[in-house]
């Protein structure tokens, strides 16, 4: 059953090619008859070849008469075809029926070699459907049962053996490993993953086997949401192309009135005999019809597309790449997108006779206990130093947290918090302090007990605040993310005039962090509807505006922005459904590219559009000089359709 419906597919695939090379051999043998005397077999092989080569364009010419009224090319040229054998026929200058089966033939091969082109264009899409399996390993009553994927259920757990790829979204409950994520996200390097971390479908296992639990459904997973997106992007034409498609319908009927016109009118006007003038007229035809100038955005603009989603840049239509050239202003969203949206410990600065182990390991033995992000930031810079966690801790929410370690009590806070039990902070540590916190750093301070077990009293009520002592001040900031500085001079040598930054932070912070990265301008302490404000008074100066956010809070501002660019945050299900590209990455340089591929984009199709109009200007010069007959017509028209359709294929190439 295999090798048949194999054959079926490869014949499928290649129908149009098949029908051009029968109809080539019947207009072969058609025309040898023809040469040899055999006008009886000319006349039954030659109209064999009409139908072959010409069906699907008769087919899908008459469809669009019908159904929506308007006229297309294929219609025109299989009425120039047939109108060329109707006139050899009435002279019996059977040579025009051979004209009108090279028509034909040529518009066929054209046909075939346009849909090779677009089908590269389609593989190169499509090979992210590739990544995604049909089967998954499921553990169900401690046996290993192999089942499709779209059985899967929600807590089912799935077994990922070395090599093998991520059958669904799912996080890790056993096992440790790298995964190679570049399909997804465009990373080339292997990425570490262990215990309750997200892997994703279509991800290659590296050297260590996993126990997955499946938390959402296979078609929520991210690679089957990237599918449908690019899907959609290839049904959707982009303005500039729905503006091409109007044009055709209008310029096919000016066509048809300038056809009957040049049919009617030469006879009289110039004295021309009717044979060349219908001849003439079918020309008209051939040469006029719009196919290159067709042919020259979507082929263009998928490539596009396809070469994007194959850097880990997913544009949700081909207007968006357009878009992105044009961009001459770009907002950029703080937290999670200029920085990383994790914060680290930058610095610690120590009290006399105190070290900065001392300092990190005191505060991580609280600050272990609690959830907070500074608290992890301090837990993280300290998992090297040996230290113990503290008891009877107790947490007071935004200012600070104190519990006991080796009989001392530990308190980790803000300076106000501190002065409770320390009667007089460090002058030198409130002064690097004050200068940390104007770049925009958080600043928690540590202490501790200076009295042993009998002085102790009761936890969390000192008797006097000078048993305390202050051991240091650590400074904690979101980590900048390395190419954030790079990106931004890279896009503004790309053109774009004015780069912004909007974030709901205080202001300090903010232009700390806005002159690190180089932006014009800082907007601070905005809300969500604030970020909105922002983007349009910038579209109403520059008019096309991009904004670059974590596709959340930042969601009015990617919905009203010209072009909404979401760092994808591992395929985050706002990102994808408010942003217009997602960056799978979450790389900022990534930027730059999918601008370079708007500009080429851009720069490729008004190429195109003045090859196919000029291609049109010669070809109807040529048809009223007297210069061209059908046959030469039908290979500059088709040829210049194709031509086009290869250069929007360079887009393919990085």
């Amino acid at each position: 059953m295999l090798y048949p419906e194999r054959l079926h597919q490869f014949t499928k695939e290649h129908s149009d090619a098949f029908a051009a090379i029968v109809c080539g051999l019947l207009l072969l043998i058609g025309w040898l008859a023809l040469h040899l005397g055999f006008l009886g077999w000319a006349l039954l092989l030659l109209p064999a070849a009409y139908i072959i080569g010409g069906y699907e364009s008769a087919r899908e010419g008459l469809t669009t008469l019908i159904e929506e009224k308007e006229l297309d090319v294929d219609l025109l040229m299989i009425v120039a075809a047939l109108g060329a054998a109707g006139l050899g026929l009435w002279r019996r200058e059977y040579h025009l029926i051979i004209d009108g089966a090279v028509l034909i033939l040529i518009f066929a091969i054209s046909g075939a070699l346009e849909g090779y082109a677009m089908r590269r264009t389609e593989r190169s899409i499509r090979s992210l459907m590739s990544l995604t399996q049909d089967t998954a390993t499921v553990l169900r009553q401690g046996k290993e049962e192999v089942v499709p994927v779209v059985q899967l259920q929600v807590g089912d757990e799935i077994i990922v053996k070395p090599g093998e790829l991520i059958p669904t979204d799912a996080v890790i409950v056993e096992g440790y490993t790298t995964l190679n994520q570049a399909a997804i996200t465009g990373e080339s390097l292997p990425v570490e993953k262990t215990v309750g971390d997200e892997v994703f479908a279509g991800t290659l296992n590296g050297y260590g086997a996993l126990k997955l639990k499946l938390h959402q459904p296979p078609e929520s997973s991210l690679i089957q949401r990237v599918i449908r997106l690019v899907k959609q992007a290839q049904t959707e034409a982009p303005p500039s192309q729905q503006f091409i498609e109007r044009f055709e319908r209008a310029y096919a009927r000016v066509i048809v009135v300038a056809g009957v016109l040049l049919v009617i009118l030469p006879p009289f006007l110039w004295n021309w005999d009717w044979e060349t003038t219908i001849y003439r007229a079918l020309t008209f035809l051939v040469v006029a019809s719009p196919c290159a100038l067709m042919a020259a955005i979507m082929p263009t603009l998928l490539s596009g597309i396809a070469n994007g989603a194959k850097q880990g840049i997913l544009f949700k239509n081909g207007a968006q790449l357009e878009m992105m050239g044009r961009v001459r202003a770009i907002a950029f969203d703080k937290t999670g997108t200029l920085t990383t949206g994790q914060v680290q410990v930058f610095q610690v600065s120590t009290n006399s006779n105190y070290t900065r182990s001392d300092v990190l390991k005191a505060a991580a033995s609280v600050e272990s206990r609690s959830e907070h992000p500074l608290a992890q930031a301090i837990v993280e810079a300290s998992k090297n130093l040996d230290w113990v966690a503290a008891t009877e801790v107790q947490a007071f929410p935004g200012q600070g947290i104190l519990g006991i370690v080796d009989n001392q009590e530990v308190i980790v806070g803000k300076n106000g918090f501190l002065q409770k039990y320390v009667a007089n902070l460090p002058t030198n540590l409130s002064d690097i302090a004050e200068d940390w916190e104007r770049e925009g750093k958080t600043v928690v301070w540590v202490a501790n007990s200076r009295w042993g077990d009998g002085e102790k009293t009761s936890p969390h009520h000192p008797t006097t605040p000078s048993l305390y002592q202050v051991l240091g001040i650590i400074a904690i900031a979101d980590q900048l993310r390395t190419q954030a500085a790079e990106t931004i001079t890279r896009l503004k040598k790309l053109g774009v005039e004015q780069v912004v930054m909007l974030t709901g932070d205080n202001q300090q912070t903010a232009e700390s962090v806005g002159r690190e990265v180089g932006v014009d301008r800082v907007y601070a302490e905005l809300l969500p509807e604030d970020k909105l404000h922002v983007i349009r008074s910038l579209q109403r100066e520059y008019q096309t505006v991009a904004m670059v956010g974590d596709g959340i809070n930042d969601a009015p501002a990617l919905a009203q922005a010209s072009v909404g660019i979401a760092m994808g945050g591992a395929g985050s299900d706002v990102a994808l459904e408010t942003a217009d590209i997602v960056l799978m990455a979450d790389r900022l340089e990534k930027i730059e590219v999918a601008m370079r591929l708007g500009k080429r984009a851009q720069a490729i199709v008004k190429q195109n559009i003045a090859i196919a109009l000029g291609f049109i200007i010669l070809l109807l010069i040529g048809n009223f000089m007297g210069n061209i007959n059908l046959p030469i017509g039908v290979v500059g028209h088709e040829g210049s359709t194709v031509f086009v359709t290869l250069s929007g294929l360079r887009l393919l190439k990085k």
